[in-house]
């Protein structure tokens, strides 16, 4: 609802740059403070006139503040004002568009109100003249005109951003239309120098603010993570490798569309890629688009937690929708890193968080970088405790509403040594932006619960140890107890994975509903053809092939002790062991105890057995056999044999090595 959706946005405010006469000569083009500083140190002309500007600019907007403050109406102003500072923003240039949106996913340094407010920033802004762009285009491109590159060009831009404009053209060379991205004229020099004197005012800042905020909030730091980010926006050379490299890693979605890049034409100002015809996801009225974002919530999942190379910035206008069905991304210049021990740790918190286990949540805070460590946890769990209980109330951990929540922790932060570490917040502003796309057409939507059956594929199938153990915990939780409910949950979401990626696969044309356990909502996956819906025979087949295949390794390993546990429980429930009539006391007393009594554990052992083998043999409604006519019986049995023997056949070795183990 906050996302301005207009082609051209502000179209009546002039962005201000410092024009410089030696241009980009000298000026470093990677983020190196103390090169800034030297740079500029000789050049006083250039940082009064942006002084000059920046302050006769936002001198209305400060001024209006200062007579809240005065007035004692802050609070009551606080939105108005908001949207005042946004207009600010976006006449005063690409650095402070790029600060308005990192600010506004930040809810350690702005109120959550004043976030939504700033949230409605867009890199859509007013062009420049094209005589400028092609003059740039011919400059980088080392030619006498864009006619010896571009056989066609749009004379005036089709999209105009911050950073740059975009041009609809085709490659002489080989005829295919491209895009042509082409940098804002000054935009380096006048970003270097927001740079500059923005790290001169958090020097200032730091010698001169009370320890208790520099402590908590350290300005130059913050600045220097964003700023090197900021610089490699500006390097189209690197946008193009970035987009490549993402090209790459998405290769087995074949309906997620990456765009080409064209590197022997791209140069740090100009930036060619692949055509694509399409409307954005967000205002999309087709039928698919259900379907377009919860594949886009595999596509950033494989990302966040399979590659570690996250796109950063999909917004609106970098999301669309392909006349074929296909989900396009667009624009790799904001990119992040994210490190095995991040990603690993996001599932265990997630683990942590499913089984209301603040206190290691706690400690999963520490280990993700929210909490310094060090930190004592203990007088932040009750809080923990009363954010993360009333987001669960609506339905568990699935139903979570991520940006609810994240303005719900945006509170506390404020009482507590809290910090969002710079991965996560892009990471934030990411997955808040899917789900706003999302709850635009279904507002029941969770990204949590589209996010779980990718979670649970993890779980279920890495073979690290840190993942071995957090599908223990996912099972057994804080009282060691198995829970099978859990198991075929999880296996429930396999499915619903599997699903999605078939769809992108173009292998089938339906979603697979999520089959109800009991802890989760019937899923509302959309299935076009009910005719092709898979029968219990076929989901069985692929339920024991994922069972004895190599995907489901780390499965059966971990069910293996309950499987030996029910059996034996089962063998001392059924079987009696005779007694000689003649036998003494100790030798009836030592037979008995080699069959004792069933307990409670051994009746859910051979509960939860019975359980797993009806989940996976497709036996839905736990119909008890021998109440069934012997016809029907026998029918019912040689289906199932007829629609497993496949798998027993593909699986026989897998099935005499389990079958060894289970002996053993």
């Amino acid at each position: 609802a906050n996302t301005n959706e207009d082609d051209f946005q502000d179209a009546n405010v002039r962005m201000k740059v410092v024009e410089m006469r030696e241009g980009e000569k000298d000026l470093p083009t990677t983020y190196d403070p103390d090169a800034l500083a030297d740079y500029f140190g000789k050049r006083p002309g250039a940082v009064f006139s942006r002084v000059l500007q920046v302050a006769s600019t936002s001198a209305s907007y400060l001024t209006g503040l200062a007579w809240d403050a005065a007035r004692g109406k802050l609070e009551e102003a606080e939105v108005a004002r908001a949207a005042q500072l946004r207009r600010t923003i976006v006449s005063l240039g690409p650095f402070f568009i790029k600060l308005g949106q990192a600010l506004s996913i930040r809810p350690d340094i702005l109120s959550p109100r004043a976030m939504v407010e700033l949230q409605q920033l867009c890199d859509k802004v007013p062009s420049f003249p094209s005589d400028l762009a092609f003059a740039t285009i011919c400059e980088e491109l080392n030619v006498n005109s864009v006619g010896e590159v571009f056989s066609e060009i749009t004379p005036e831009p089709v999209a105009a951003a911050s950073l740059g404009q975009v041009y609809k053209a085709t490659l002489r060379s080989t005829g295919d239309e491209v895009a042509v991205k082409v940098q804002r004229p000054f935009v380096l020099e006048t970003v270097s120098l927001d740079l500059y004197l923005a790290r001169q005012l958090g020097i200032g800042l730091r010698n001169f603010a009370p320890s208790f905020v520099t402590e908590r909030l350290d300005v130059i730091d913050l600045l220097d993570e964003f700023a090197g980010r900021f610089y490699g926006e500006l390097d189209y050379v690197l946008e193009c490798e970035n987009g490549e490299r993402v090209r790459e890693d998405m290769r087995n979605l074949p309906r997620v569309l990456i765009p080409k890049n064209y590197p022997e034409v791209t140069t740090r100002r100009v930036h060619v890629a692949e055509w694509v015809d399409g409307e954005k996801l967000s205002q999309s009225t087709a039928d698919d688009v259900a379907e377009l974002v919860n594949l886009g919530v595999v596509t950033y999942l494989t990302q966040l937690l399979d590659t570690g190379f996250f796109h950063a910035d999909p917004h609106p206008g970098n999301m669309l929708r392909a006349p074929d069905g296909r989900l396009v991304i667009l624009d790799f210049g904001l990119m992040t890193e994210v490190t095995d021990d991040q990603r690993y740790g996001m599932i265990e918190a997630i683990a942590h968080l499913i089984h209301r286990d603040y206190d290691r949540i706690g400690d999963d805070f520490v280990n993700l970088d929210f909490i310094p460590e060090g930190t004592d946890v203990k007088p932040i769990v009750p809080a923990l405790a009363r954010v993360f209980d009333a987001a669960l109330a609506g339905g568990g951990a699935k139903a979570i509403n991520f940006n609810d929540l994240a303005a719900d922790l945006a509170e506390i932060t404020f009482t507590f040594p809290f910090r969002i570490p710079p991965y996560f917040a892009l990471v934030i502003r990411a997955i808040g932006v899917l789900e706003g796309i999302a709850l635009v057409g279904d507002p029941g939507f969770a990204i949590v619960d589209e996010a779980y059956p990718y979670i649970s594929r993890r779980l279920l199938t890495d073979t690290s140890p840190r993942l071995r153990a957090a599908l223990k915990y996912m099972v057994y939780g804080q009282s060691e107890r198995f829970d099978v409910d859990r198991v075929i949950d999880m296996l429930g979401a396999l499915e619903r994975f599997a699903a999605v990626k078939k769809l992108a696969d173009r292998d089938v044309d339906i979603v697979i509903s999520e089959r109800s356990t009991g802890l989760v909502r019937e899923a509302d996956a959309p299935i076009l053809d009910r005719s092709i819906v898979p029968q219990d025979e076929d989901a069985a087949r692929d339920a024991l092939a994922f069972f004895f295949g190599e995907d489901g390794e780390v499965f059966r390993e971990f069910l293996l002790d309950e499987l030996v546990k029910s059996i034996d429980a089962g063998a001392r429930a059924t079987l009696t062991i005779p007694r000689p009539p003649l036998a003494s006391p100790r030798v009836t007393t030592f037979l008995a105890k080699l069959q004792p009594p069933a307990d409670d554990d051994d009746r859910a052992a051979i509960e939860n057995a019975r359980k797993l083998v009806a989940f996976l043999l497709r036996n839905d409604d736990n119909v008890d056999l021998s109440s069934v006519a012997p016809s029907r019986t026998s029918a019912s049995v040689l289906r199932q044999l007829r629609a497993l023997s496949p798998v027993v056949n593909e699986r026989r070795d897998d099935l005499r090595l389990f079958g060894t183990k289970l002996a053993a």
